[in-house]
């Protein structure tokens, strides 16, 4: 099995509904985003899939928040723009795009600061 894994970033500002600190006044992050797909096999060429695809369909998705304010944003609109939420829309966003017969995207990691961050994977 491979895994191979691209980072990326967006800007973009949220303000988390019902919470009750700092965080439900708005507020920005640079996030930080780490995609991971995996492959059971390489291709005609030996690879798995082309970096620079990855980086295609990923910055296609992120740019849809970059510079943004979140709770405008749909499904944002209707859910919390919490790093979990986030994850699981880019998850679901660039599987569309990444998996094929020999090649699945396998998790999506959002860094709202450095030392602070969720994962989103299916099962």
């Amino acid at each position: 099995m491979y895994e191979l894994m691209i980072e990326d970033t967006f800007s973009s500002a949220h303000q988390l509904r019902g919470y009750k600190g700092k965080c439900e006044a708005l507020h920005g992050h640079n996030w930080k985003v780490q995609i991971h797909v995996s492959a059971e096999r390489l291709n005609e060429i030996d690879i798995a899939v082309d970096f620079h695809d990855l980086r295609k369909w990923t910055k296609e998705v992120l740019e849809q928040l970059d510079h943004g304010f979140l709770n405008e944003i749909f499904p944002f609109t209707e859910i919390n723009p919490s790093s979990e939420n986030i994850a699981r829309w880019i998850f679901e966003s660039l599987k569309k795009k990444i998996n094929t017969d020999h090649v699945r995207l396998s998790a999506v990691t959002v860094w709202e600061s450095d030392s602070a961050s969720a994962t989103y994977y299916e099962d």
